[in-house]
């Protein structure tokens, strides 16, 4: 291939890639927005957010290790914003009987109050930024996405 030339591609592929990024672009936008408001309006990040909001799916706490696997991310990207939800009193370690070595994570009271309030903002800003779209649009794109997710979990 010569410089400035580009690889022959189908035009079914070409539009799943303009696609793509068309996705990845407005995702990383709705993103920006959030992690500003968490900022500003919280004094909070998203990933504590996200952190909060897997904990709050799991009353019982959830290891350190299934709290990673369910968030997608490494143990040591975990340990850090644990140790600040710990501090600032929303989170707390319980040693798992029989486990020296192992701890489940789990929301307190306050943190179970504090996500309430941050899941709440957070639900109107995702409704406003995505109010262009239909519920039934809403919807119909979820499920094809869920299929994605789904046809990769299954690989």
């Amino acid at each position: 291939m010569t410089p400035g030339t580009r690889p022959a591609v189908a035009p079914d592929s070409r539009a799943r890639l303009r696609l793509w990024l068309r996705m990845l672009k407005s995702t990383r936008q709705v993103e920006a927005v959030l992690r500003d408001r968490f900022r500003t309006e919280f004094g909070t990040t998203l990933p504590r957010f996200d952190v909060m909001a897997a904990l709050a799916r799991y009353e019982g706490g959830l290891k350190m290790s299934a709290l990673s696997g369910v968030l997608r991310v490494s143990n040591g990207n975990v340990t850090g914003i644990v140790d600040r939800l710990v501090d600032e009193g929303h989170v707390v370690r319980v040693q798992v009987p029989g486990d020296r070595r192992a701890s489940l994570v789990r929301l307190t009271r306050r943190g179970q109050q504090e996500f309430a309030r941050q899941a709440e903002a957070h639900a109107r800003w995702i409704d406003e930024l995505l109010t262009g779209f239909a519920p039934d649009e809403a919807e119909t794109l979820a499920a094809r996405f869920d299929a994605v997710s789904a046809k990769e979990e299954d690989a």
